[in-house]
């Protein structure tokens, strides 16, 4: 299945429509929306992605979400996200948007954030696991190397910008 993202500039304009892999092999920015689920104790949802995942096999992540479809809006694309990979209908809030070097391609990427206290359905696909973590927690994982690089430098500048939904 063909995935077509906007292709941006250095200001998150869009300078046109491409293939996400044609955008990913050639380093064209695009755009990526994530969501950080909390829960009203403080805690943060962390995923660990499948042995079997081409990119960041058995790492962890706090943020939920992928590629931007051409011309949908990054809250559009955080909800879609969301959906598909926890079952969670919800309405994420924007907290920040960064251009985002990425390990594998450069991006600009959307943080929002949802709560969700209910039932999650996460995609094996996309997720090993799950649980709810302290800042602490995840601190700890990602000082022993076990976090996705790209969602560790968004949990950094989240910190340092007092972006931390809950928190």
């Amino acid at each position: 299945m063909t995935e077509w993202v906007d292709r941006v500039d250095e200001h998150d304009r869009v300078i046109g429509v491409v293939e996400r892999g044609e955008a990913v092999r050639n380093g064209w920015p695009h755009r990526i929306a994530v969501t950080v689920c909390h829960r009203a104790d403080g805690r943060y949802l962390v995923h660990r992605r499948p042995a079997h995942a081409t990119r960041f096999p058995g790492l962890h992540n706090w943020l939920v979400g992928g590629a931007v479809a051409a011309g949908e809006s990054y809250a559009a694309g955080a909800a879609r996200e969301l959906a598909e990979e926890l079952g969670v209908r919800a309405r994420p809030v924007p907290l920040f948007t960064f251009f985002c070097d990425g390990a594998i391609a450069p991006y600009w990427l959307a943080l929002h954030e949802a709560r969700t206290d209910g039932p999650l359905r996460p995609d094996p696909g996309e997720m090993a696991g799950i649980r709810w973590c302290t800042a602490a927690e995840i601190d700890a994982l990602i000082t022993a190397g076990r976090f996705v690089p790209d969602g560790a430098e968004a949990w950094e500048r989240a910190r340092k910008g007092g972006h931390l939904p809950g928190a």
